[in-house]
C-alpha cells in the first residue's frame, strides 16, 4: 500500500489543509455568485471528488474560483438557478469538444494583457460587490452599478452601527490574511485564510456582534435536477451566448493559468 503511495501521508495532512480552506471559499464564492451557499458545498464536494479521480500537475491546484462569479450571478438573474445546471453541463462538453479538435492553442493569438485586463475587470466587480455584502447592504445587480454605488454605499454604512461593525469584521479578515505571511515560519503553517477566518468567527461568537452569518440548512434540500423546462432554455440564442462565454472564459483562465506554471517553472 504505501509503495504505491509513498507520499499518503503529506497528501492526506494537506488535504485537511486544503478542506479546511476550500470550504469557506466554496460558501463566499457561491455567495457572491447569488446562490444558496449549500450549492457552493456540494460543487465543492463533487469537484473535489471528480478532479481528485484525475491525475494532474504538481505544480497546480484545483478548487473554486471566483474568476466567473460575475457570469454565474448574472446567469443566475437572468434564467434562474435550475438552469445554471443546463448551462455548466453545455459548457463543459463545449469544452470537451474544444479539447478533442485541439482548440486551446488558438488562445496563444490572445494577448496576455487582455486576459488580465479581462481578470483585474472581473476583480474589481467581485471587490465592490463584496463590499456591499461585508457592510450587509443589498449591492445593485449590475457590474457598473455595483461600483457607481460604492459612494452611497459608504455613506449609509457611516449611520449605521451594524453596518461599521459588519466592515471592521471584514477589514480585519483582510488584514489578518496580509499580514499572516509575516509571522515566523513555524506560524505560517497554518494557511492565513483558515486563520483569518476561525479567528474573525471566534471574534463575532465572543463578543455577540450585530453581524450577518451565512445560513446553511440542509444539502440535498436545494438541489434542483434540470426539468424539461430548464432544458427548454436552450431554444433561445441568449441561452447559448452565456455557455459560450462559460466555456471561453473558464478555457482562457485555465490555459493561461498553466502558461504562468510554465514560466514560473
Amino acid at each position: 500500500m504505501l509503495s504505491k503511495f509513498p507520499y499518503l501521508r503529506q497528501d492526506f495532512l494537506a488535504s485537511i489543509v486544503v478542506f479546511l480552506v476550500a470550504v469557506p471559499l466554496c460558501v463566499g464564492v457561491a455567495v457572491a455568485s447569488g446562490v444558496p451557499a449549500e450549492l457552493g458545498l456540494i460543487t465543492g464536494i463533487v469537484g473535489g471528488i471528480v478532479t481528485g479521480m484525475m491525475r494532474g500537475s504538481s505544480l497546480q491546484v484545483s478548487g473554486p474560483a471566483a474568476g466567473l462569479t460575475v457570469l454565474v450571478f448574472e446567469a443566475v438573474s437572468e434564467f434562474g438557478v435550475a438552469t445554471l445546471g443546463v448551462i455548466v453541463l453545455f459548457a463543459g462538453l463545449l469544452q470537451l469538444a474544444m479539447g478533442f479538435f485541439g482548440i486551446g492553442r488558438w488562445f496563444r493569438a490572445i494577448s496576455v494583457s487582455v486576459v488580465e485586463g479581462m481578470l483585474c475587470g472581473i476583480g474589481l466587480v467581485i471587490i465592490a460587490g463584496q463590499i456591499y455584502a461585508a457592510a450587509g447592504l443589498k449591492a445593485p445587480e449590475s457590474g457598473i452599478g455595483k461600483i457607481a454605488g460604492l459612494p452611497g454605499a459608504f455613506a449609509d454604512a457611516l449611520g449605521n452601527t451594524t453596518a461599521l461593525t459588519s466592515l471592521a469584521i471584514g477589514a480585519g479578515t483582510i488584514a489578518v490574511i496580509v499580514l499572516w505571511k509575516k509571522l515566523p515560519k513555524a506560524v505560517q503553517t497554518v494557511p492565513g485564510a483558515l486563520a483569518a477566518v476561525v479567528l474573525a468567527t471566534v471574534a463575532t461568537l465572543a463578543f455577540s456582534l450585530p453581524v450577518a452569518t451565512v445560513q446553511v440548512e440542509g444539502l440535498l434540500g436545494v438541489i434542483q435536477v434540470p426539468g424539461a423546462d430548464a432544458f427548454g432554455e436552450l431554444a433561445s440564442p441568449a441561452i447559448w451566448g452565456t455557455i459560450i462565454a462559460f466555456a471561453l472564459i473558464a478555457s482562457a483562465e485555465s490555459l493561461f493559468s498553466a502558461a504562468a506554471v510554465d514560466r514560473l517553472h
